[in-house]
């Protein structure tokens, strides 16, 4: 970090950041100590483990830090569910002494900057549950050191950095812009895809002041190719919020459409290749069984969490969300359409459901549409079970607890709903003459599929 010079005066705020007023001249601060560590990350989840790896390739002195022994304990045995790019990686860091790994909060103390990253779920009601990151936050607020950046990468709602961050720091006394300083910068991670190197990702970041803005900025830029500047705080917020809620009304979008192809004998898929010839104005968004992960189920809801507490109706993104939610639910139409044209009824039908987290090549169960499916088909009376090479058991929301099949070949499914198509999944045993319900759009090696 470097050193800086304050400003003192009373501090006000607009939608740019904070705001310097009645200059009366600089104050000197003391220079920031020598730190142990270049950044520490907070949370080794989805987002921040990769983070971290990503930092430690750069030549970056890395901290880790988690609250979960039985986490922590996985990925010092190489257990976390991580691309094969990054358990390489891992391997690697794990036997350098600039990368640590902690459950002692005192330690953040010894890093130069300080990343949050941190699950941002959403409650039964659809409201943001922002407990970890109120923790999480409060945590790095008590501990914060003069000359220490923090950033905050977890998805949330507007305003959120200045309320958890840049106000309790100032209550702490620190002025931000020069005894600390504070930063928003998005995570743009998407698990199990290899396609786009981390650091090829550019990132979005918004400071609490300029000063925050340069700091933050050259912090991202130990790794990431491109780094792009916005005007606040609220801006790269608004930013992350929008992104995830084009993909949500986008999906919405293609779900509808294969639902109106299905209607008009037409193969939604074939009709979806042609339009993504178009060089210019379409984006391929491809049908499913439903939305997973901690990204389009919950992000959008955060943004029209805040604009009810406005009194301001956003209906486009509401019905797009409502169009996900229902997703599952028409899994299930679809499959007692399927069934009954047999002449078989849901109640009793032996049904296996192929893959069950919610996105493929990832063990991440997450808002899985799966499990809403495999509840309701139990409830309805169907014999379900299901196979998926990264999961040996699924726990039901009613506390059910299921266990994989280990030779679906023997099952004897009426139904194979395919609902995740992992890459390491052989589907050569499905019986010939079987129903394969296709709600993954993408399974065309397979004889007689149905889409959904």
């Amino acid at each position: 970090m470097k050193e800086s010079v304050a400003v003192l005066g009373t501090i006000s705020e607009d939608a740019g950041g904070i705001v310097l007023s009645d200059v009366l001249g600089p104050a000197p601060v003391a220079p920031a100590p020598e730190r142990e560590f270049d950044v520490a990350i907070v949370g080794l989840g989805y987002v921040g483990l990769p983070t971290a790896l990503a930092y430690r390739r750069a030549g970056t002195r890395v901290l880790g830090f988690d609250i979960s022994a039985p986490r922590l304990e996985a990925i010092r045995a190489g257990r976390a569910d991580l691309l094969p790019s990054d358990r390489d990686s891992l391997a690697e860091a794990l036997r350098h002494p600039g990368f640590e790994l902690t459950a002692d909060p005192a330690r953040l103390q010894s890093a130069a900057a300080i990343v949050v990253c941190v699950p941002t779920p959403v409650d039964r009601a659809l409201a943001p549950e922002l407990g970890i990151l109120r923790s999480a936050c409060e945590l790095v607020v008590s501990l914060a050191a003069p000359g220490q950046l923090v950033v905050l990468t977890s998805t949330t709602y507007v305003g959120c950095t200045r309320d958890f961050l840049v106000r309790p720091l100032q209550e702490r006394g620190l002025r931000i812009g020069s005894d600390v300083f504070v930063a928003f910068s998005a995570e743009r991670i998407d698990p199990g895809n290899d396609a786009v190197e981390q650091e090829r990702v550019p990132r979005v970041v918004g400071g609490a002041t300029a000063e925050c803005a340069e700091e933050a900025f050259a912090l991202l830029s130990r790794y990431a190719a491109s780094v792009h500047p916005v005007q606040s705080l609220e801006a790269a917020e608004m930013t992350k919020l929008l992104e995830n809620t084009f993909r949500a009304v986008n999906i919405a979008l293609a779900n509808e459409f294969a639902d109106i192809c299905v209607e008009l004998g037409l193969d939604v898929t074939e009709v979806i290749d042609a339009a993504a010839t178009k060089p210019y104005g379409f984006m391929r968004f491809v049908p499913g069984p439903g939305v997973g992960g901690h990204c389009i189920p919950c992000d959008p809801h955060y943004l029209l969490w805040q604009l009810r507490r406005r009194r301001m109706t956003a209906p486009l993104i509401t019905q797009a969300m409502a169009l996900i939610a229902d997703r599952p639910r028409h899994v299930v139409e679809r499959a007692r359409e399927l069934l009954a044209e047999r002449g078989i009824g849901l109640g009793g039908a032996r049904i296996l459901v192929v893959g069950v987290s919610y996105k493929p090549d990832v063990a991440d169960l997450r808002e899985s549409p799966a499990i809403e499916i495999l509840l309701s088909l139990r409830e309805r009376g169907s014999v379900v079970r299901f196979v998926d090479p990264h999961f040996e058991q699924v726990a039901l929301p009613n506390g059910v607890v299921m266990d994989a099949v280990e030779h679906p070949e023997r099952f004897a499914a009426d139904l194979v709903l395919l609902h995740t198509r992992h890459r390491d999944l052989d589907l050569a045993w499905i019986p010939e003459g079987t129903i394969v319900l296709d709600a993954t759009y993408r399974s065309r090696d397979v004889v007689d599929r149905v889409l959904l």
